[in-house]
């Protein structure tokens, strides 16, 4: 009697749907005599053996509901976000396929993943459930048929270029020989960059457009990108097509797209910088603690944090939505994320023994106006930094967080506090709390100010502005080579003496630099300004 399939997004149960022989189905239960499989999928005899209603996993997967026009390559991307592909077949004339991965492992996580979120191809769902077979096997019977050429032919494709995988920022990308406008994976680049842009920011506007996957960000040539791959390359289209162009935040942070030509990213970690959503369980890396198992679970099941509000044409984003996206993430206890609002920011992880209210104050005042500083008391190591409103302390939690100062890997994160306290009058805390809602040094209290369209990552590069002209080249390679670290290059701007690039050996010397002389007296009542520059000598 031949078994139904039920019709659910993922499922174990399976039946006649399986029209395969045991020439190309190699299952250890089967005896039957082979048969062939046509090139649109009819077949001669149906074969038995899929019969049973057990619920084992396999690392064949029967994949139904298929459209009509989908190619060998949208069905064998739907696998490789979770491992390694190694066999396919399209019965076409049955909107069907079969798609067999490297491991067990692999199925079983991407059946767990489809199971909460419907899997789509061409804005169609799609049914995925265990084999009953444990191998696809070829046959050479099959060879005459054009469909199954392709289809091998796509694969090996595949296959031959993630073996040459290439690491970004830890992570690593398999490419694969398709043609860009089929990638699932999108690059975007964020230009005029005034506000933070997060990893939920990002999922919280994608996300729109169907079911994100995974997002890597990163910094290259000083500018902030992200690579990100939808479940489709269908939605990815749709997403370039609406997005590429468009603001976040009014007049500022554009988005500019492009498809990756890679087709999968293998990310490592979950954190504040990448996250492969149909991996909840993934640490977070660098120390940082891994997800509570219940949040996890609870994470794996919400793919959309939040849905971008109204008509997007231009994005428009508010400039608290940064912060409205990391909060909701921060509800499912993502690690190193921000919740919405606050001005204070927790730095941890600092080194006790040469740390200072006034060194912390110049670093973070590169991203915002530092309004106090406490270092705490009992835990030296620690730090309170009150900013003068919520995107600048946003700034500055996403550019140092992770940052090396003095040594030591900076954790940033937004504090449970809304202000800093003073100590009472009278109390000696030993100057670890200070004032400096006064200070002359603010970089952004003048509104309109040039400094708001200078603001860049930590950098190797250094602007130096409002030098004399007294001073020569020699005498700044002797000063920033006097903070300990290695003057690698530097450079007068043509036109203006008064400004210079001045590139460290790493970006931990030019951290420290910053520190050391921004401010410094050159004398002619000059005081030298510095900051990071996107820049490169």
């Amino acid at each position: 009697m031949d078994g139904i399939v039920t019709d659910v997004a993922v499922g174990v149960k399976r039946g006649s749907d399986e029209l395969l022989s045991g020439s190309v189905l190699n299952s250890p239960n089967s005896n039957m005599s082979s048969m062939v499989v046509t090139a649109n999928g009819n077949d001669n005899k149906k074969f038995k053996g899929d019969d049973k209603m057990d619920g084992a996993p396999s690392r064949v997967l029967h994949i139904r509901k298929l459209p009509g026009e989908v190619t060998e390559t949208e069905v064998i991307a739907l696998g490789l976000p979770f491992g390694k592909v190694t066999n396919i077949l399209m019965l076409k004339g049955k909107n069907q396929a079969f798609l067999e991965l490297a491991t067990e492992e692999a199925a079983i996580t991407m059946v767990n993943y489809y199971s909460a979120v419907t899997p789509h191809l061409r804005n169609q769902p799609i049914y995925i459930q265990y084999s009953n077979h444990k191998e696809l096997k070829t046959d050479n019977t099959l060879n005459q048929y054009e469909e199954y050429h392709r289809a091998q032919a796509v694969l090996q494709a595949v296959t031959a270029v993630q073996a040459t995988n290439a690491p970004i920022s830890g992570t690593t990308v398999s490419e694969s020989a398709v043609t860009p406008a089929q990638s699932p994976v999108l690059r975007i680049i964020i230009d005029n960059m005034y506000y933070p842009v997060t990893l939920d920011v990002l999922h919280q506007i994608f996300s729109k457009f169907g079911a994100v996957l995974k997002i890597i960000t990163f910094t290259k040539n000083n500018q902030f990108q992200a690579l990100l791959q939808f479940g489709d390359p269908v939605n990815a289209q749709q997403a370039k097509q609406a997005l590429d162009g468009q603001n976040i935040y009014n007049a500022c942070c554009t988005l500019r797209i492009d498809f990756s030509k890679l087709v999968n990213l293998n990310v490592k970690y979950n954190n504040d910088k990448s996250r492969d959503y149909t991996r909840p369980d993934l640490p977070s890396g660098d120390g940082q603690p891994t997800l509570d198992p219940a949040i996890a679970a609870a994470f794996a099941k919400e793919t959309s944090l939040l849905a971008v509000p109204g008509a997007l044409s231009p994005l428009a984003i508010p400039n608290a939505a940064a912060a409205a996206a990391a909060a909701a993430a921060g509800r499912v206890g993502m690690p190193g994320v921000a919740a919405g609002g606050n001005t204070v920011l927790l730095v941890s992880n600092l080194n006790e023994e040469m740390v200072t209210p006034q060194s912390l104050f110049t670093l973070f005042g590169v991203y915002g106006d530092v309004q106090r500083v406490k270092i705490l008391y009992n835990k030296k190591d620690s730090a309170l930094i009150q900013m003068a409103d919520g995107n600048q302390s946003q700034l500055a939690m996403s550019h140092l967080n992770g940052q090396k100062m003095y040594g030591k890997i900076i954790r940033v994160t937004l504090s449970k506090h809304h202000t800093v306290q003073l100590p009472r009058e009278g109390l000696d805390d030993q100057g670890l709390t200070k004032d400096f809602g006064n200070s002359p040094l603010h970089r952004f209290k003048k509104p309109g100010s040039k400094n708001f369209q200078n603001i860049f990552p930590p950098s190797a590069t250094l602007h130096l502005s409002n030098i004399p002209p007294s001073v020569a080249e020699e005498d700044l390679r002797t000063l920033f080579a006097n903070t300990g670290g290695t003057v690698k290059a530097f450079k007068f701007f043509q036109r203006d003496h008064k400004m210079a690039l001045l590139q460290m050996s790493t970006v931990e010397e030019a951290i420290q630099a910053l520190i050391d002389l921004h401010n410094y007296n050159l004398g002619e009542s000059h005081h030298l300004r510095v900051s990071f520059s996107k820049s490169t000598i």
